[in-house]
């Protein structure tokens, strides 16, 4: 297992609740959790990377945390309709495989309010939209980034018929 954890992490539905203010009312809660493990990195996968750069989005986190943001997943066009179900999580993997030795072996997470985006359901904590990241999404972040840190092996291997090379 790499010695990093990865939470690839939206920003609407995440950090505030969609449609609203984009206040980033919710961030400081998801940076508590993030600070009780050092290994978590944080890598930005909403579609907030396109429209603004990646220091811009680094801005909006403490500045403690600013450092363990390391990028912006990639941006994958689909080519047809149906491959824009799990496209976050491609994304992601595509990130990974050119950031760590064994993508399957990755300890990983995603912080994100569209289930289709993940195809791994096991490692997606989902957040209400309409609320964003809450207490209770905490608690499941927490004990997601626990079993990395012990060492539990990968909780299921992504579904996606992914070459990550």
């Amino acid at each position: 297992m790499s010695k990093n954890a990865y939470v690839f992490m939206d920003f609407d539905g995440v950090t505030h609740p969609w449609g609203e203010v984009e206040d980033f009312r919710c961030l400081p809660l998801i940076e508590s959790v993030v600070r009780e493990f050092d290994e978590v990195r944080i890598v930005i996968a909403s579609d907030w990377r396109m429209l603004f750069s990646l220091s811009k989005l680094v801005a909006r986190f403490a500045e403690d945390i600013r450092p363990r943001v390391v990028g912006a997943t990639p941006h994958v066009i689909p080519k047809k309709g149906t491959e824009l179900h799990g496209l976050r999580e491609r994304e992601a993997m595509l990130w990974l495989g050119q950031h760590e030795a064994d993508v399957a072996s990755a300890a990983w997470c995603a912080l994100d309010d569209a289930p289709g985006n993940w195809l791994t359901r096991s490692r997606l904590v989902l957040t209400d939209f309409k609320r964003g990241f809450n207490e209770e999404d905490a608690e499941v972040l927490r004990r997601m980034l626990t079993a990395f840190r012990a060492g539990v092996p990968h909780i299921e291997p992504p579904k996606s018929a992914l070459r990550w090379g």
